[in-house]
Order: structure tokens, then sequence, then C-alpha cells
């Protein structure tokens, strides 16, 4: 699997802000890293804003978490994940070839960095009152981050309430479950799944997990249930 985003870009916790810098203009841009684009079509989706830009004569197309943009307007980035075939459900509609970007800024960047550093996802918050007991065959998210290298590649059984959720990400279902237990401040166990589920609903997951997983760009967890599937 190539290394993602997202977007999580993540993805996941993919930002989507508009990056703001001190440069004044265009000339200043020299880093071949950075890309200038100009917006030639957008289109909105529930969680992504999807770019048709055009850049140095040639078209292409991106994807931002969502956020406002507009036609004829000129952005910068400097971080990018290629992906081919990459399907959105939502929009029903297959694109060929598209790169995720972990944000986009209206002005110049300077001191772009070319390798992200794996701090890069935003934190999941402690959502108080939740209290939820392991089901039969399951463990808390307080013993799996205690015992995290005895259960890496296992497939476990996960109880939880859903805080967050992020759909269609390199064609995974990106969610943050948590039971109201911890472990050394860990409190939230992110799960990739094809299910979809909706935040505040109480699941039951069972998966592969893996640890210390670097997806690269920015996206790095200690902890991972993988290719998860509800239980009824």
């Amino acid at each position: 699997m190539r290394s993602l985003l997202i977007l999580l870009v993540v993805l996941v916790g993919f930002s989507g802000c508009v990056r703001k810098s001190k440069v004044p203009t265009a000339k200043n841009t020299t880093d071949p890293s950075i890309h200038q684009i100009v917006v030639e079509d957008v289109i909105q989706t529930s969680n992504y804003t999807y770019l048709k830009v055009s850049e140095n004569g040639a078209e292409n197309w991106i994807a931002v978490s969502k956020q406002e943009a507009s036609k004829s307007e000129t952005y910068y980035y400097n971080q990018e994940l290629e992906m081919k075939n990459f399907n959105s459900k939502e929009l029903n509609r297959t694109f060929e070839t598209i790169y995720f970007v972990q944000g986009l800024s209206k002005e110049p960047i300077i001191g772009a960095v070319s390798t992200p550093s794996t701090q890069g996802k935003v934190a999941t918050a402690k959502k108080e009152g939740i209290s939820i007991a392991p089901v039969a065959g399951s463990i808390s998210i307080a013993d799996l981050y205690a015992k995290a290298a005895d259960y890496a590649g296992k497939t476990i059984k996960m109880k939880g309430q859903v805080v967050k959720v992020n759909n269609e990400v390199m064609g995974k279902n990106w969610i943050h479950i948590q039971d109201g237990s911890g472990n050394s401040g860990n409190f939230d166990l992110t799960i990739t799944s094809q299910d979809q589920v909706k935040v505040d609903d109480v699941v039951t997951f069972e998966g592969t997990i893996s640890v210390k997983k670097d997806f690269g760009y920015g996206y790095y967890y200690d902890v991972i249930m993988e290719d998860a599937k509800l239980v009824k």
C-alpha cells in the first residue's frame, strides 16, 4: 500500500486550513518541490474539496480536506501523495490520477521540508463521559496500549464509542473509538475499515493490530487496527 495522507490526511486528521506565508511574491519561490497552481474547477463533498488545476500548462486533479476555494485563484502547496485509479464513492467517480495535498497556501511557501514530520496528524481529544466495558473476547484500549507488542499482528476485537470519522481516505474509512480507559496518555484507537459508522455510535470491530505504523506524509501510529470489520 502506498504511503499516505491524509489528508489524513488526513488525514484522519488530515487539517485542510489555508496556510499563509510572509513572502510577498511568487518570484521568491525557487524550491522545485513547491507547486504553484491555478484552479479551473471546484467540486465540494462532505469531507473533501476536489480541484481541477493547471500547473505549467498541465492539468491535474488534487484533493484537500474540505475548505473554500475559487475558480481562477492561485494557490501553492509542497506536500502531495499521488494516487492512481482513486475511486470516490461520494462522487461515483474514479480519478485516473489524483494528488492528495496536505494543505493549500494563498501565498508562496518558504522553508519547505522535503520529509514531513511523523508528528503531523492532529491529536483527537479525549471525550468525557465514555465508559464502555469490553465484550466477550475483546480487550480495553488501556490493555491494548499496555501490551501493544504482544498484540502486534494479531486479530482481536475492540468495543468503543465512535468519536471521529474520516471516510474515503485512500479507499478506507478512518474511525476513532474511545472506551473511557487509557494507558500513558493513550486513550484513542484509530481503525481502518470499509464499513461505515457515525460519530457517537457504540461499535465492536474485529481487525489486525499494527504497531509503529508509518504511513508517511506525517502520519505515524504507535498502535492502529487495520482492515477491520464491524461485529454485529
